[in-house]
């Protein structure tokens, strides 16, 4: 098992109330599984991940990685759990505009206080798995909208994580390009063991996931794939 949300409440202040944002939300995605969470405007898919990500802390229930609670941890050691087990990826890849595609993963290990000389072979070997061996060398605007979210993809597994956190990866890309990138997170998936979590509103790609989780307004339910790409390996969805 790789990250576990039990029973997440978490709300915000809406004036003289309090705005519910996740109402007992409760689900596990293990490692070498792709879970997509799903759901309109508003139902609380971004404050699932920041609660996932252990950048807000929820009201109530529990957070669990790699079997450890980390719900209560301070801010310090939270921080060290997000650099050593957790990798995210973002709507917009968000890459420094002075940096290679190389340089851009090893910013990561410079920011964690590794040492950088030691890791660029590892840098470039995950940006050629990821199909850039020819663009290693490259800044940001000699890349294509695809090759920029890989790079970003490809930083976000530096720190070698057990849980990845996706929000809309696809949302600037044709949809050419937003089925790659979800191959290629499934498929990252299942090779690096690794548990991620991906937020998307593009239901066309569901086919390539192994779990569905749809958001409505707070709560959260599982719910049947429309075709499972690990065949048995699928367990029940909700009733």
């Amino acid at each position: 098992m790789s990250i576990t949300l039990q029973n997440t409440v978490l709300t915000y202040p809406d004036g003289d109330t309090r705005l519910r944002a996740l109402d007992d939300v409760s689900l596990t995605v293990e490692r070498g599984e792709l879970a997509a969470i799903t759901g309109p405007s508003g139902s609380g898919k971004s404050s699932l991940l920041a609660v996932a990500g252990l950048l807000i802390t929820p009201d109530s229930g529990t957070v669990i990685i790699d079997g450890s609670d980390v719900t209560g941890l301070d801010r310090t050691a939270r921080t060290t759990v997000r650099r050593q087990q957790l990798g995210f990826v973002f709507q917009q890849a968000n890459l420094m505009a002075s940096l290679t595609a190389t340089e851009q993963l090893l910013m990561i290990t410079h920011l964690g206080g590794g040492s950088v000389r030691g890791q660029r072979a590892r840098a470039r070997d995950l940006l050629s798995t990821l199909g850039l061996e020819k663009q290693l060398d490259r800044r940001p605007h000699q890349l294509s909208g695809g090759q920029r979210q890989r790079v970003a993809i490809a930083r976000s597994l530096m720190n070698d994580p057990s849980v990845l956190l996706v929000d809309e990866p696809t949302s600037a890309l044709d949809e050419d390009r937003s089925r790659e990138i979800v191959e290629l997170l499934a498929t990252l998936s299942h090779e690096r063991d690794v548990a991620i979590v991906m937020v998307t509103h593009d239901l066309s790609q569901l086919d390539l996931v192994d779990g569905v989780y749809e958001m409505h307004s707070g709560p959260c339910r599982r719910r049947p794939c429309p075709r499972s790409r690990g065949g048995n390996r699928r367990k029940p969805v909700w009733p």
